[in-house]
């Protein structure tokens, strides 16, 4: 199985400073430790997932490796597969032994651009019903003076005579030749002499784009929009990355979202708990009205079917559940005092009848101490 990208395991942007990078790590540190998570066979792979990040992400040298060759950069291993999208062993590291399997060839130092990760807040309300916003993202862009070339204009980059262009030079070590990159033109091929001073001969320039995104109707917490091409310029005339927006729902304050059903809690007044009634609750539709039948009691769940979430890949809205919360009266008038104590004078009478709860836990609190 491919791994998984690092910036996406510790949930950070791809120019996330150090200190980000520790507080995600020390996070999911805590989350997946496995002697916190004993019955959970998978936490010590989420655990050791996130360690791997955490010690990439942190080295300087490492993370520049990744940033430009993704786990290729980091893990020999992960260039010897044909799946890691990086071509084989001789095209990561160079062709070693090619002098005993015969040949080998030059490697051109064309890079995809680097993929870029922005995290956005959106209202409950937007999620459900899809919206559309704009962003402001950095990223390396490619220079518009040199046009990518990194010479300056009027100028055009010279074939690299140490190693002939092909951005490989070959070193004999006795029996073994080894191909590695150039020292001179650091494996572009190309030598610029005159470098044109917007890029300084880099050929890209860091800028700020803005974008639109379009959320469709549904998200939920941590989709992925996917944006192609929208991410960082390739190097030497490779492709652009892709930007993945991540959504992020901000809380909201009279319901809670689980997938595509809405939670909320329902204060009703003892006596509407006692007697029933009619009372009103908000939707992300309007508002709805709820019977409340009597002697109903904390805890109780209305359902409001399609009342909830239609999600980005459902056929049907989910459902609106309503916890009902019986509120104890508070700041009561000397009248009201009076009224409750002649009320617990009448129950206590019959409580068996009227408090059927609470006779039934005095009775096994009696068992207990009897015995």
């Amino acid at each position: 199985m491919a791994k998984r990208d690092y910036y996406d395991v510790l949930g950070v942007n791809r120019d996330a400073s150090e200190e980000d990078v520790k507080k995600a790590y020390r996070k999911l540190a805590m989350k997946w430790h496995p002697d916190r998570n004993p019955d959970n066979p998978r936490a010590e792979e989420h655990f050791k997932e996130a360690k791997e990040a955490y010690e990439v992400l942190t080295d300087g040298q490492k993370r520049s490796a990744y940033d430009q060759f993704g786990h290729a950069g980091v893990d020999p291993a992960a260039a010897a597969g044909a799946g890691a999208g990086f071509g084989n062993f001789a095209d990561a590291f160079g062709d070693i032994f090619s002098d005993i399997f015969g040949g080998g060839r030059g490697r051109s130092s064309v890079y995809r651009g680097a993929d870029l990760r922005y995290n956005l807040e959106i209202s409950l309300e937007e999620a459900a019903r899809g919206t559309e916003t704009r962003i402001r993202i950095p990223a390396m862009e490619e220079c518009g003076t040199c046009r990518g070339s990194g010479a300056k204009p009027g100028t055009q980059p010279t074939t690299c005579p140490s190693c002939q262009g092909h951005g490989q030079v070959r070193m004999q070590l006795g029996f073994f030749s080894i191909q590695q990159t150039c020292p001179r033109c650091h494996g572009s091929g190309k030598i610029v002499a005159s470098p044109c001073t917007a890029c300084q001969g880099a050929g890209r320039v860091k800028q700020h784009k803005t974008l639109a995104v379009k959320i469709p109707s549904g998200v939920d917490e941590g989709d992925r929009i996917r944006l192609s091409g929208e991410g960082e310029a390739g190097v030497n005339g490779g492709p652009p990355g892709d930007l993945y927006v991540v959504i992020h729902i901000k809380p909201h304050t009279v319901f809670q979202r689980d997938h595509n059903d809405l939670h909320c809690e329902m204060p009703i007044s003892f006596t509407t708990a006692a007697l029933g009634g009619e009372i009103e609750i908000p939707t992300l539709d309007g508002s709805a009205k709820i019977k409340v039948p009597p002697e109903t009691q904390t805890g109780k769940v209305f359902r409001l079917r399609g009342k909830g979430i239609k999600g980005v890949r459902s056929s049907a809205h989910g459902d609106l559940m309503c916890h009902v919360m019986v509120e104890t009266p508070v700041s009561l008038t000397a009248r009201q005092k009076e009224l409750l104590q002649e009320l617990e004078a009448i129950n206590h009478k019959d409580s068996g009848r009227h408090n059927p709860r609470a006779k039934s836990w005095m009775d096994k609190v009696k068992e207990f101490f009897a015995e």
